[in-house]
């Protein structure tokens, strides 16, 4: 049986009113919102690819906010659905497809062809990237609608398939904001830092928690102003756009996860102005 804090609970059902939904976009690298019933004492437990998924009460029912990888097969998907005394169950949706443009980039060699030496810091950064990244903290986040930590050009869209100095990587899985080096970079919403470090490809960076699997990422920047563990509210200053780990000059990169899984930022954020 699955256990539940009560106090936690309480806090969901108090403040998910103000949370909002963010729009559902059921695509690789999108966001799904699937209803889950009448809201009740006890929220149900929603699992996707082996992840638990957040389900917060909007207006008297409980919904799951479910990230979708990048690299998700489209057509109909299963979220197990759990309620303490009930047998699990499936709701089933659809995954919609959809498709990512190129971009190529040339920077410096040493972040393409990579030592053994390299490599192994590369290895064990990712450890910790990846633990942060992926934490769950029961406490629902005090919104799903961010608001942008920089005011500037979206320069780099998320999922761009990438390439640098013409050879294949991963996708972007975030997304770049062209702003002045040094300008403050705000907390869109409240959250804990569960890590900060100067990583190899990310340069200077900040990783914070908002509960229930929403975290976001903010890389490249000159300067750190957070602890790791320190309680941050929305426009808290983390730090100073930067120009420092793989970049090709000084920019934002502002990533959103759920769950560990990497969505689009612009679900969560307000459309640019013009």
């Amino acid at each position: 049986m699955t256990k539940f804090h009560m106090p936690c609970l309480l806090l969901a059902l108090s403040c998910t009113a103000a949370i909002g939904a963010p729009p559902d976009s059921p695509r690789p690298g999108g966001v799904a919102t699937i209803p889950l019933g009448a809201s009740s004492p006890n929220a149900p437990v929603a699992e996707f690819n082996g992840k638990r998924a957040m389900v917060i009460d909007i207006d008297g029912e409980w919904l799951a906010v479910v990230g979708i990888p990048l690299d998700q097969e489209t057509g109909m998907a299963s979220l197990t659905v759990s309620l303490a005394g009930d047998e699990p169950a499936t709701r089933r949706f659809e995954i919609s497809p959809h498709s990512y443009q190129e971009q190529r980039l040339t920077v410096e060699r040493k972040y393409v062809d990579l030592s053994t030496q390299q490599l192994d810091r590369v290895t064990r950064e990712r450890e910790v990237i990846d633990a942060a990244l992926g934490h769950w903290r029961d406490q629902p986040p005090e919104t799903l609608a961010l608001g942008a930590p920089v005011s500037g050009r979206r320069s780099s869209s998320f999922g761009l398939r990438r390439f640098f100095n013409e050879k294949p990587r991963s996708p972007h899985k975030g997304m770049d904001i062209a702003v002045p080096l040094g300008t403050p970079v705000a907390a869109p919403s409240a959250g804990i830092v569960s890590a900060t470090g100067d990583f190899y490809f990310n340069g200077n960076t900040v990783i914070v928690d908002h509960g229930q699997g929403l975290v976001t990422l903010y890389c490249h920047l000159e300067r750190i102003d957070v602890e790791e563990g320190e309680e941050v509210a929305a426009g808290t200053q983390l730090g100073e756009v930067g120009a420092t780990g793989r970049v090709t000059g000084a920019h934002l990169h502002f990533a959103t996860y759920l769950s560990g899984t990497a969505v689009d930022p612009a679900i969560f954020l307000p459309a640019p102005a013009g």
